[in-house]
């Protein structure tokens, strides 16, 4: 029993130590990232943040970043399916960042993916709902998928905040008489027993 006591209290006092070695070595590699950041060197980056993060999860934000750099750059040229798949990991490390979301759902946009970016405007705008330009773009996905009544009301949501906003207004416009023509006011009924109406 003693020295089982021994050996857990030697365990512990050795537990900080391995863990505050374990932490400046994460230091290391994340500013060792940094530097390879700051020179434009994203796979050198990515990789020392996905380390620095395994020991240290204080660090996915860069990891996050470093992604997002990579994947506009990739997107920049026209490298769809890299972007993709960056911002897919930058969202997983960093799932409340709003930026995340809207580079990845620009991505989803010129991948006709209107699903994807519909889900990641959403989860841009609960990240932060007093965006204006995240609520524009889900009002016009909206538009383009044809649900005209949830687009309005992401379109008179920004209205609210931005009342002289012309690309709101426009597409209030085109909504209201999109919405006219779907839902045409009901024709009166003649009453039973009356002779129908001539054509």
């Amino acid at each position: 029993m003693r020295q089982f006591l021994v050996f857990s209290l030697i365990a512990l006092a050795l537990a900080p130590c391995s863990w505050a070695q374990k932490n400046r070595e994460a230091n290391k590699i994340a500013l060792e990232a940094s530097e390879s950041a700051k020179n434009h060197d994203w796979d050198a980056a990515i990789e020392g943040f996905r380390k620095a993060t395994a020991m240290d999860h204080k660090y996915a934000a860069n990891l996050s970043a470093a992604l997002q750099q990579r994947g506009t750059a990739a997107a920049n040229e026209r490298r769809f399916t890299e972007a993709m798949a960056d911002f897919d990991e930058a969202v997983k490390a960093t799932p409340e960042d709003a930026g995340a979301h809207e580079r990845r759902a620009a991505v989803a946009m010129k991948m006709n993916d209107f699903d994807k970016a519909l889900a990641d405007y959403s989860a841009a705008i609960k990240s932060n709902p007093h965006e204006v330009r995240y609520l524009l773009y889900r009002s016009y996905i909206l538009e383009l998928k044809g649900d005209s009544k949830s687009s309005m009301a992401d379109t008179e949501k920004v209205l609210k905040m931005q009342k002289d906003n012309p690309e709101a207004q426009a597409r209030k416009t085109r909504l209201e008489a999109r919405m006219k023509t779907e839902n045409p006011p009901p024709q009166t009924q003649a009453a039973p027993g009356s002779p129908p109406k001539p054509e």
